[in-house]
């Protein structure tokens, strides 16, 4: 004879069972972070891969930290400027609904002859565009330019202008403006002079840097980001 009261009992186990499953898998998704990056070629790795990128690297390390970065998003394109960023990159990030940001952008505004009051409007409405939509200002990290100055190819693009100066003169902007709002700044440029020294740092274009390279700037960006997830 069928145990009805036994059936039901495990029937009802077995739904506790599920619900409770499902409860553990939606809250495993809800303490993953969505990470997205916007920039240009610095940010999606040109000269190497998007996988040895250092937003790729970063997550990876973040993860390996026992926390549960996932990089939802990396729309950085080479060649792009600030505008460019504004007009294709900012619908993608709102899109994606982030909790953790960097921002990586800039040197293609100098390349372009970008006046600095332009830049700094531009770059001022992406950070405060980017902070409407994170927790907060502690979920956005800010890096500065390279000196790609230093590359072998990378004079070409001077037009007469001095290029060390010049992106030193961006990365003040950024450096104002995101001190301004009590954000983290990450500084790669003077690493990114290692480049002039060491041809393994370089990519094959003689202008982006190598996968070494991104991992150097890599070693200096992951702590920023790791403290920031304590705060």
């Amino acid at each position: 004879m069928i145990n009805v009261k036994a059936q039901i009992a495990a029937i009802s186990l077995i739904v506790v069972i599920t619900i409770a499953m499902t409860s553990a898998q939606n809250k495993i998704d809800k303490e993953k972070i969505r990470y997205v990056a916007i920039g240009d070629s610095y940010s999606i790795g040109e000269g190497a891969s998007p996988n040895e990128s250092w937003p790729a690297l970063m997550t990876r390390h973040l993860n390996e930290k026992k926390l549960h970065v996932d990089l939802v998003a990396n729309p950085s394109r080479t060649g792009w400027t600030t505008q460019d960023a504004i007009d294709r990159e900012l619908s993608i990030f709102i899109k994606s609904n982030p909790d953790f940001a960097t921002l990586q952008i800039g040197v293609n505004d100098w390349v372009q002859g970008v006046d600095a009051e332009t830049f700094r409007k531009n770059f001022t409405y992406l950070v405060d565009q980017m902070l409407a939509m994170l927790p907060g200002k502690n979920r956005l990290l800010v890096i500065t330019i390279p000196d790609f100055g230093v590359t072998p190819t990378g004079p070409k693009y001077a037009r007469g202008r001095n290029i060390s100066e010049g992106i030193a003169s961006f990365n003040k902007i950024i450096t104002e403006d995101a001190t301004k709002r009590g954000l983290c700044i990450v500084d790669v440029f003077p690493i990114s002079k290692q480049m002039g020294d060491d041809p393994s740092l370089v990519a094959a274009d003689g202008l982006h840097p190598s996968a070494k390279e991104y991992a150097a700037w890599e070693k200096v960006i992951f702590p920023a980001a790791f403290e920031l997830f304590g705060k």
